[in-house]
């Protein structure tokens, strides 16, 4: 999670170092890293009724719409589940390398397409959006993991 104004302080920082261009540099050079190494993932939950939401799904399969969104640069995952106590809804996990890569995505002429499929099967939608955590999974957390 990224706390407000977190950038801000860290700009300051940095400027607070401008005499000292090496800092400065390695500062910006830490920060970019992490920038790239986080994922944005949207959990999209897609539903209808009668069905529609995992036929809408099984149709983004059969078409190959799907595979190829798996296949654009930056897609990580691009996954349908479907939870057991609501037939109505289908879960697709959607995760990307970064913002560029959602934009490249959303700007493809297979927005077109997922738009049309939506209109076909009448589905309303809810997203969440997340920000890998830097730091990754904590050695606390990790005791509850099994591999």
């Amino acid at each position: 999670m990224r706390v407000p104004g977190h950038n801000a302080y860290i700009q300051s920082m940095n400027s607070a170092y401008d005499d000292n261009d090496t800092l400065t540099m390695q500062s910006k050079h830490t920060r970019k890293q992490k920038e790239n190494d986080m994922s944005i993932t949207l959990n999209l939950y897609y539903t209808g009724e009668n069905g529609n939401a995992r036929k809408f799904a099984e149709e983004m399969e059969s078409s190959g719409v799907a595979g190829a969104i798996r296949a654009e640069a930056g897609n990580e995952k691009y996954a349908y589940f479907f939870p057991m106590d609501d037939p109505e809804t289908v879960l697709l996990i959607d995760s990307w390398k970064d913002q560029e890569a959602i934009d490249v995505h959303h700007a493809s002429p297979m927005m077109g397409e997922i738009a049309r499929l939506r209109e076909k099967y009448d589905l309303h939608m809810k997203a969440e959006r997340y920000v890998t955590d830097e730091a990754g999974i904590s050695a606390h957390d990790a005791k509850f993991i099994k591999q």
